[in-house]
């Protein structure tokens, strides 16, 4: 008998539906992507036509043509009608964003809603409003952008609004007078201003800190700063190198004839009627050209409470203590980049009240905050942190903040306001709590006015957060490597009564395995027997040695109670951490 043949013919093509088959038959869709994109919408709970236009596969108008055609709902231009307030505030917000809708016009018991899907369901709408739902078809990037604007906006709506065309007009909001010679010299091709537009988009939604601009001989890279970690973002024509920067600086009002020397601006960027982005950016000279960075001011981080930045329960309870106090100096240190601005002002948003009177000095100011007093520092001008710290005790202050102590002057104004009367906070580069009472001492402040002014050290680093979605049991770690990487043996017991550890994978949803970043603290509040062993002239190792007898955790240990936690891993903890 012949034997049979293996069958090599491919599954019949799936029954499309509705929509979905009409844009296959107008070939506005293939009918692969058809079945896919029916496919991952269903799996993602997703209208279609969300989906279509999300992913850039149909165009807003193509998709509202076709389906006005199919479902006989009328089509409407929703940038021609002006939405009032008053029919807005007809339908609760909530109901407003889980049914992707917007009310246009109310006419006797009827009330006409704008919808960019035709099998919207808005039974529960009136029965909320206690009017007759009717539906008019519009387009979804149109209906996006109204539901920002009725909402208030946000990151992830404004990176679905923004099409091709839109990016060309996004505003540099001004701030005082421009040089008009700048703007006539600017380097304004539509290309390019698009172009820098969508990096400074993307860069805004995808959560970004630093946008780094980089010429080569061969080569031009755009890098992002993500969760604390670089990665190459695009790396256009480095013809386009000299274009790029002037283009930059033209935002950024700053000279675009000089190129010798470094320049520092700001970029305010108008998204939206309320969105805007600051951005602090700097020039420097390099041998290909010059590398501009752009720092995203991120004003919600100033909103962030103390709960949510890692703390550990007794950690946050020391320095929910601290905070409180009506005088005494707390300080906290960390490198470059490990989160103490934002410590620093959740701790400042908590106390910011009107009977309470809060100043600043940072260089420069990141966080604009209502209700707090901010100076920039400016060296160059005889504005110094000393200096600015002089004004602030003639302006009756309760709380100051200093960006940074950098030498005895400040340090010694610092611990002054402290003894009469003043909360002061700040912040020094030191590796962790306890070297930062003898960098104080090394910078000549005397140890009396140490152990009576300072109420609290905290050191802090920032770790990437496992992504949720994709993050693995770490099952293969031994315990002799887990003892030499710190852990103990009530650790390791708890590992074997069902503490899980956990391991980066890496999917769609993340970078690299990982998503967001939590904190990793010491927090070393300055007891009496702490007092006692500055006066004494005690050395790091003596102060850490106290620390630990009176519980402090180390940011090694804080880090161990993360990984235990499944919050990071013990690879990340490694790489923040040099203990």
């Amino acid at each position: 008998m012949p034997t049979k043949q293996a069958s090599t013919k491919q599954a019949p093509p799936k029954q499309l539906t509705g929509l979905a088959k009409l844009l296959v038959d107008n070939q506005v869709l293939k009918q692969s992507d058809a079945e896919l994109a029916v496919e991952d919408a269903a799996k993602k709970n997703e209208s279609l036509i969300h989906y279509l236009v999300r992913n850039n596969l149909v165009e807003s108008r193509t998709i509202a043509i076709m389906a006005s055609e199919k479902f006989g709902v009328p089509l409407l231009d929703l940038d021609a009608v002006e939405l009032s307030e008053e029919v807005l505030d007809l339908v609760p917000k909530d109901l407003q964003t889980k049914h992707h809708t917007v009310p246009i016009l109310k006419r006797g018991k009827y009330l006409f809603l704008a919808v960019s899907d035709p099998n919207s369901h808005l039974r529960d709408i009136g029965f909320n409003t206690k009017l007759t739902p009717r539906m008019v078809l519009v387009e979804e990037n149109k209906l996006k952008k109204a539901l920002e604007n009725a909402e208030g906006s946000n990151d992830s709506t404004i990176a679905t609004d923004i099409t091709s065309d839109a990016l060309l007009n996004i505003e540099v909001a001004s701030e005082g007078d421009e040089k008009k010679a700048d703007l006539d010299a600017a380097i304004d091709e539509a290309p390019i201003v698009k172009y820098i537009n969508k990096i400074l988009v993307d860069a805004i939604t995808q959560g970004v800190s630093d946008i780094h601009f980089e010429p080569y001989e061969k080569k031009y890279r755009i890098r992002f700063r993500q969760d604390g970690m670089l990665g190459e973002y695009d790396s256009p024509p480095v013809n386009l190198s000299g274009r790029l920067s002037a283009r930059l600086k033209v935002m950024s009002r700053m000279n675009i004839a000089e190129k010798r020397v470094p320049q520092d601006g700001r970029i305010r960027l108008r998204l939206s009627a309320k969105k805007e982005v600051d951005f602090r950016v700097n020039t420097m000279p390099t041998v290909h050209g010059e590398k501009v960075v752009l720092r995203i001011l991120d004003s919600g981080t100033a909103k962030v409470g103390v709960e949510v930045l890692g703390f550990e329960d007794a950690q946050k309870e020391a320095f929910m203590k601290a905070i409180q106090k009506p005088y005494g100096m707390i300080l906290v240190t960390g490198p470059t980049g490990s989160g103490k601005t934002v410590s620093l002002y959740s701790a400042l948003n908590y106390l910011n009240r009107p009977e309470i009177n809060i100043s600043t000095a940072e260089d420069p100011v990141e966080i604009q905050v209502l209700g707090i007093n901010q100076v920039n520092v400016i060296p160059q001008q005889g504005m110094t942190f000393a200096a600015a710290l002089k004004a602030f005790l003639r302006q009756d202050p309760d709380i100051v903040m200093v960006g940074e102590i950098r030498d005895l002057e400040t340090a010694e104004i610092a611990v002054k306001a402290a003894q009469t009367g003043h909360l002061v906070l700040s912040t020094l580069h030191t590796n962790d709590a306890p070297q930062t009472l003898t960098r104080l001492a090394n910078m000549g402040v005397p140890p009396f006015n140490i152990a009576s002014a300072v109420l609290l050290i905290m050191a802090q680093r920032l770790a990437r957060r496992l992504c949720e979605h994709c993050k693995e049991p770490a099952d293969d770690l031994p315990d002799k490597l887990l003892l030499q990487e710190g852990f103990t043996k009530r650790d390791i017991r708890d590992i074997h009564e069902g503490v899980q550890l956990y391991k980066a994978v890496g999917c769609s949803q993340c970078k690299r395995g990982y998503k967001g970043r939590v904190g990793l603290f010491q927090v070393m509040p300055i007891t009496e027997d702490m007092s006692r062993l500055i006066l004494q002239g005690g050395n790091s190792y003596q102060l850490a040695d106290q620390a630990a007898k009176e519980g402090v955790l180390t940011l090694r240990q804080s880090g161990i109670l993360k990984i235990k936690s499944g919050v990071t891993s013990l690879e990340e903890v490694n790489r923040v951490t040099q203990e």
